[in-house]
């Protein structure tokens, strides 16, 4: 155990989204998730309701975890929260956040004075990939970089067990990689990024154009006719029933992923690159074809010792990563 440590026992992550809050207890020295909870986030409630519900789920996690082991609230060292960005850390300020609507917002103090406990900020997807290095998929390596597919394309980046921020806080925005100069137009002004290719609604969006071109698919039965209630999951159980065309779409996000996955392992030369996200549950449809493009693309010397994973913390990564970060901050080392 780390010196200093001995009395404490657990740190509190959380992990919020534009969706869910998600809040448990992790180990001080690293284990299984205690106490885990997770709500609807209802940002449109603003953002005094955010950090209430922050601040209840937290107390609510701490008393829960704390009374089944038959100790006192003291045995917390404090609170790591991952939260989207960009991010000051140092003044624990979120800049903005679109889908939360927040501009300059002192997050980390209002939850910290909340709570009475010490709390530190960093991305939610450098939490997740963080997560996944010290806990997860990543145990054991060196330098990982972490994919989060979900309504965008979130990234971190880990270099010799040091989370990498850039100059700025900005560094791991793997979604705003740009694949086709010419290609579809992103929310955050640039053409071609790869968020726009291989995110949920972009394989959704994808899979809805090409019917609409005539192909054939299951996927029109699967949603009555009703197009627009395809996603990324239907499209996923469409290739689990062996449809042509659903298979065809994932392969392509797979070669989306791919080409990114190649120019990162050029650039980086990292041990591991770790994806996360439900379109993972397609499993070796969306891994084989993307290990394939990138073994097309990337540098022979650095795909061969670059290991392409599935995360293994799927909906605790961030909690995991956020109390990691705050022990890495507090203590010197996870």
């Amino acid at each position: 155990m780390t010196p200093g440590t001995a009395e404490k026992k657990w740190i509190v992550g959380v992990d919020l989204g534009g969706t869910n809050v998600v809040v448990g207890l992790v180990p001080i020295e690293g284990g299984d998730v205690l106490g885990f909870r997770t709500l609807p986030t209802d940002s449109q409630r603003g953002a005094k309701f955010v950090v209430d519900r922050i601040t209840a789920m937290v107390e609510d996690a701490i008393a829960e975890v704390t009374a089944a082991a038959g100790t006192t609230r003291d045995a917390v060292a404090g609170v790591g929260i991952g939260s989207p960005g960009p991010l000051d850390r140092k003044t624990g300020t979120v800049i903005n956040t679109p889908n939360l609507g927040w501009r300059n917002f002192p997050l980390r103090d209002l939850v910290a004075n909340q709570v009475k406990l010490p709390c530190t900020l960093d991305n939610d997807a450098n939490c997740a990939t963080y997560g996944e290095w010290w806990l997860g998929a990543g145990r054991g390596v060196g330098s990982l970089v972490g994919l989060t597919l979900g309504t965008g394309i979130g990234g971190g980046i880990v270099l010799n067990g040091e989370i990498y921020h850039g100059c700025s806080d900005v560094a791991g925005e793997i979604g705003h990689m740009t694949i086709d100069s010419n290609g579809r137009r992103c929310k955050c002004g640039n053409y071609g990024c790869i968020e726009q290719y291989a995110s949920g609604p972009a394989i959704a969006l994808r899979a809805v154009e090409g019917i609409e071109a005539g192909a054939e698919t299951v996927l029109v039965e699967m949603v009555n006719n009703k197009l627009e209630d395809i996603t990324a999951a239907t499209v996923y159980e469409a290739t689990v029933q062996g449809d042509p065309y659903a298979t065809e779409v994932m392969k392509d996000t797979a070669k989306f992923l791919g080409a990114g996955v190649a120019s990162i392992i050029n650039i980086l030369n990292p041990e591991m690159v770790v994806i996360a996200g439900g379109v993972t549950r397609a499993g070796d449809t969306l891994f084989e074809p993307l290990r394939a493009e990138v073994r097309r693309r990337a540098f022979k010397s650095a795909q061969e010792c670059c290991l392409i994973v599935p995360a293994e913390l799927p909906g605790t990564a961030g909690v995991v990563g956020a109390a990691g970060v705050f022990k890495k901050e507090n203590y010197g080392a996870v």
